[in-house]
């Protein structure tokens, strides 16, 4: 009980200071945030580009299903296994000389995919090397950006800002998705894959102009032992936030198991195809995004953000199940839809546990978390792969998504995630809810 306390009270100073370095920012488009956004922007756009690329490519190259699924899942490994250790690391190291630095190296690995499949050597071991050094920079690049976020932009605009990346995301799969797949038929895979390692490049020199103030923290001596253990007393201790990771496991798992099962989809389907599959996954971009600008333009009381929040993961699982068995047009719609609800789920879930998780324990609480969240994806990528082997891929997309209602469920009966979701910075402190 007693290290409980500690732990809460080390928080509850960290946030003061924090709250003492947000006076000095009092716009959320300033310099610094409006070059982290922009960097986002164009590699985000070129790894839409190039996943769309690879996909097709190992479809073309093996025709095989449970390989795609596979590779695709141990090049996600390597970032679940390291990222417990570089969020500890994010909180000791300058965060902006890591998010350059991840950015090189990722442009680097996809220029020499890029360089290989140009010059027709390209195989599959080489995408899968390059799928790990990526996943290895992701795995110190987003506590990297997750932890500065709320440094660079005010308290009270962090669901705008988180708003703001999000767009960047679901906005370049918006552009580049319906690209992509006319792209692809026109380019092929090598232009698309080189045009990818540039835009890391150029992510990478814009972020060099970024000023991320430096991670405030207290006098103790901290080894990495203790700060990793800090990490997980956090999360284990805030019961809203283990009721989060522990229902997410579950509704990941099955999510992800669906989504790596849509291009094949589309390929398979002889009335689809890659190009409808780019105009597809735009509708649920384009929802995504509108969703984002609701949220980002429509302040929604503290107190209502659990029914806003419960509202879309209702909708969301119901709408993603149905859409492989609609005519094309309604499966555009379905899309939409689920997009939107998608990104109010996303969105409160992020601004609320930046809110909450002190300055000097973001990194490794946001590291932490998304290893927790993302722990079971190789698995659930690689069954639904070999499950779309013997089993039509649309009855298995649909029956993943209806399973996810069950982690939805579990949150919406939750007091302790309503508490959390509902988390007013102004009335209340941590010790309120956790």
């Amino acid at each position: 009980m007693e290290k409980t306390e500690t732990l809460i009270t080390e928080s509850t100073q960290c946030n003061e200071l924090h709250v003492q370095k947000q006076s000095e920012v009092s716009k959320l488009w300033n310099k610094n945030f409006f070059l982290l956004w922009q960097g986002q922007l164009v590699s985000a756009f070129g790894d839409v580009i190039y996943s769309i690329a690879l996909g097709f490519w190992i479809m073309q190259k093996t025709g095989s299903t449970a390989l795609m699924g596979t590779l695709v899942a141990v090049s996600s490994i390597p970032k679940i296994v390291i990222s417990p250790f570089a969020g500890v690391l994010v909180d000791r190291w300058d965060r902006k000389k890591l998010i350059v630095l991840m950015d090189f190296i990722r442009g680097v690995a996809i220029l020499f995919v890029a360089a290989a499949a140009l010059s027709g050597h390209l195989q599959i071991w080489m995408v899968f090397a390059a799928g790990i050094i990526i996943s290895s920079c992701s795995a110190f690049f987003n506590p990297s950006i997750s932890s500065s976020i709320p440094d660079i932009v005010p308290k009270s605009k962090l669901v705008k800002a988180n708003s703001a990346l999000s767009i960047v995301y679901t906005g370049s799969s918006l552009i580049a998705n319906p690209l992509g797949g006319i792209l692809f038929n026109i380019l092929h895979a090598p232009i698309m894959f080189l045009f990818n390692g540039v835009s890391y490049i150029l992510s990478a020199f814009t972020e060099m102009f970024i000023k991320v103030p430096k991670i405030e923290r207290d006098n103790v001596e901290n080894n990495f032992r203790r700060e990793f253990k800090d990490g997980f007393k956090f999360i284990w201790n805030f019961k809203g936030l283990r009721k989060l990771v522990t229902a997410a496991c579950g509704l990941n798992f099955f999510a992800n198991m669906a989504f790596v099962l849509l291009i094949p989809f589309f390929q398979k389907t002889h009335s689809l195809g890659s190009s409808k599959y780019g105009f597809a996954m735009s509708a649920l971009s384009i929802g995504s995004v509108l969703g984002m600008l609701f949220s980002s333009s429509v302040d929604v009381p503290y107190s209502k953000r659990f029914i806003m929040f419960s509202i879309g993961a209702l909708i969301f699982p119901f709408v993603m199940a149905a859409f492989p068995f609609m005519p094309y047009i309604l499966m555009l719609c379905l899309l939409f839809i689920g997009g939107f609800c998608l990104a109010i789920i996303n969105i409160y879930i992020g601004a609320t546990t930046q809110i909450v998780v002190p300055q000097n324990m973001r990194g490794k609480v946001s590291a932490l978390m998304s290893t927790l969240l993302t722990g079971l994806t190789p698995i659930s990528m690689a069954f639904g792969g070999v499950l779309a082997e013997f089993i039509p891929i649309k009855y298995v997309i649909s029956t993943s998504f209806l399973l996810t209602l069950v982690g939805m469920l579990s949150l919406i009966l939750s007091k302790d995630f309503k508490n959390l979701i509902n988390f007013n910075p102004d009335e209340q402190t941590l010790e309120d809810i956790m």
